[in-house]
């Protein structure tokens, strides 16, 4: 089984190779790494990591943890692969295809984040509603969200910002960018099912990945 461990490290030289030596140990092979972000001493990265069948995901938490001043923040099974800086070839996909474009990117944000979902929503005249949307996106009823317009890139707290229940369930994880600057009041909203929560670094790329999508489309 594979599995995506989210892993925060002093950011040393050394450090990460000592966390890959611990979890070989254990029995995990790594697929893949990714940086997530490098801020005041401290990485953060993403570890697709594979077990034989049968073991448990603790020893993950328990190897990687081994290691003095590596914390765990999260582990969750991962079905995907690392695919790092593909933004821009979503973006020429997008712009090669206009018509479908909003579909295109709620259908891979979420691969992109490695989030559960997305939904490109709309508010006017008090009534908010979705544009399009991933698969898996949680099923709604047309409502309102009073927190559009966005100024910038922002986590969205349900217990500060109102969304749908169902945004919420699973302890979701929910993060959302400003979608173009014409009216009515456009946001890509990403959904991350059971965490973890979406970084500085992860708002940073959503804000300038919705915002070139919206200037291809001309939103």
């Amino acid at each position: 089984m594979s599995f995506l461990l989210r892993v925060v490290l002093p950011d040393k030289p050394g450090i990460l190779g000592a966390v890959a030596t611990a979890l070989g140990d254990a029995g995990a092979d790594i697929l893949g790494v990714d940086v997530v972000e490098r801020t005041d001493g401290q990485a953060v990265d993403d570890l697709a990591v594979e077990l034989p069948s049968g073991r448990p995901p603790d020893v993950l938490i328990t190897a990687a943890e081994s290691v003095p001043g590596v914390q765990v923040e999260s582990v969750r099974p991962y079905s995907g692969r690392l695919d790092t800086h593909r933004e821009l070839e979503l973006v020429d996909a997008i712009a090669s295809d206009p018509e479908h474009g909003l579909t295109r990117l709620a259908e891979e944000v979420p691969r992109l984040f490695r989030a559960g979902w997305a939904i490109v929503a709309v508010r006017e005249e008090g009534r908010s509603y979705r544009l399009a949307d991933s698969p898996a996106a949680p099923e709604t009823r047309a409502g309102d969200l009073p927190w559009l317009p966005l100024d910038k890139a922002m986590i969205v707290d349900p217990e500060v910002h109102w969304v749908p229940e169902p945004w919420s369930a699973l302890d979701t994880e929910l993060a959302a960018a400003p979608f173009g600057t014409s009216l009515p009041a456009k946001a890509l909203v990403v959904g991350r099912p059971g965490g973890p929560a979406f970084r500085p670094s992860e708002l940073a790329r959503l804000t300038h990945l919705a915002g070139i999508v919206a200037a291809v489309l001309g939103s």
